[in-house]
């Protein structure tokens, strides 16, 4: 086989990463580089690099998968392992009682794909290519969804106060569960539509399916340790938290809404960034837009249900904060996407508003609730 061409993501090898997942695990189990009370920073900062590249290997593996079920099936394999990394991560939060970083990472998640891969897709591509043009209306369509996902996690937020204000926590918990269930169900409907549209079809060809072939087999044998070793690595990386944000001074809110999200998600972020750098941007908004809607509308909801299971409950209550960041991150996405074309300073402005809420979230003391 030919040697593969040079690309952002050959250049970065992100499987040279791996060997940290070795590094936090001597130190969590072995007891290196002295007492684990002082090794917390080092134990959060390896797991953090090892979950990039296990995040990586099971996006790739899902798109072997894919390839081989056909355009339906394979959708909805790609729909639903798209954030399998972030998923792992934020379930181990839940099981600690981390909900406010589970909602901070969620909603971090939403803002890193709007702004940051979506500012560096257009201001790279646009640099190399000058004017860029997509499917007006495809984006159109995710625009859409993105402003109508904002609304709907920003409605229970409102209307909690009230909840609150009479006492009803089991009406704000059943709020939830509604809310979280038509997500999912407008989410269902979402894929249903794209995978009827021929020309959605054909944006989802995959590099990785071009440049070469695994077996069945070995797609999901990948697919499963990749799978197991970021269980291994959440299960450090959130047992580390607290620890952290007590020894380097940040705040429990900072890290789910920035470094969480980042750490989940830049693997496919740099998929973004590279195919928009190739001229192909309706890939790349796909990627960037459609990762924003599938954390809004199926994976906030799914966390719903799944912290059922444990003592602290997820409400779809978010803080004033976060529905600032929120609102801003989606109508100005939604007005750049419905024009069907992009150039460098768009990406720019993209970029500005995410340093400038970025900046914001690090010098915040803390999440004062909107019911606070």
């Amino acid at each position: 086989m030919d040697r593969k061409p040079f690309s952002l993501r050959n250049l970065l090898n992100l499987n040279l990463l791996l060997v940290f997942g070795l590094v936090a695990i001597a130190i969590k189990w072995l007891g290196l580089f002295g007492g684990e009370e002082h090794n917390e920073v080092l134990i959060f900062a390896t797991s953090a690099l090892a979950i990039i590249p296990l995040a990586d290997l099971i996006g790739e593996a899902t798109e072997q998968l894919s390839s081989r079920l056909g355009p339906q099936l394979g959708g909805l394999l790609n729909a639903t392992l798209g954030n399998a990394a972030e998923l792992i991560i934020t379930i181990f939060a839940l099981s600690r009682g981390l909900t406010e970083l589970v909602k901070a990472s969620i909603v971090g998640s939403i803002l890193g794909n709007l702004l940051l891969v979506a500012g560096l897709s257009l201001l790279l591509g646009g640099l190399k290519h000058g004017r860029q043009r997509f499917n007006q209306h495809q984006a159109g369509m995710n625009a859409t969804l993105i402003v109508l996902a904002f609304l709907a996690l920003a409605i229970p937020s409102i209307f909690d106060v009230a909840l609150v204000e009479f006492n009803a926590l089991s009406a704000e918990l059943l709020f939830s569960e509604g809310v979280a269930l038509i997500l999912i169900i407008l989410y269902g409907l979402s894929i249903l539509y794209a995978l009827r549209e021929p020309s959605h079809r054909a944006s989802h060809q995959t590099e990785a399916s071009l440049d070469h072939a695994w077996s069945t087999p070995q797609a999901l044998g990948l697919l499963g340790a990749a799978t197991l070793g970021i269980v291994i690595m959440s299960e450090l990386l959130v047992g580390s938290v607290e620890p952290v944000v007590a020894q380097l001074g940040w705040t429990e809110f900072f890290v789910g809404i920035i470094i969480v999200p980042i750490i989940g998600n830049v693997a496919e972020h740099l998929v973004a960034v590279q195919v928009a750098m190739k001229d192909q941007m309706d890939l790349s908004l796909t990627i960037s837009l459609g990762s924003s809607l599938q954390i809004a509308l199926f994976v906030a909801p799914v966390l719903v249900f799944i912290s059922l299971f444990f003592q602290d409950k997820l409400l779809l209550v978010f803080n004033v904060y976060e529905l600032i960041a929120l609102s801003a991150a989606s109508f100005i996405t939604a007005l750049i996407a419905l024009d069907g074309e992009s150039n460098w300073f768009e990406g720019a402005m993209l970029l500005a508003v995410y340093l400038i809420l970025a900046l914001a979230f690090f010098v915040l003391p803390g999440a004062t609730p909107v019911t606070g």
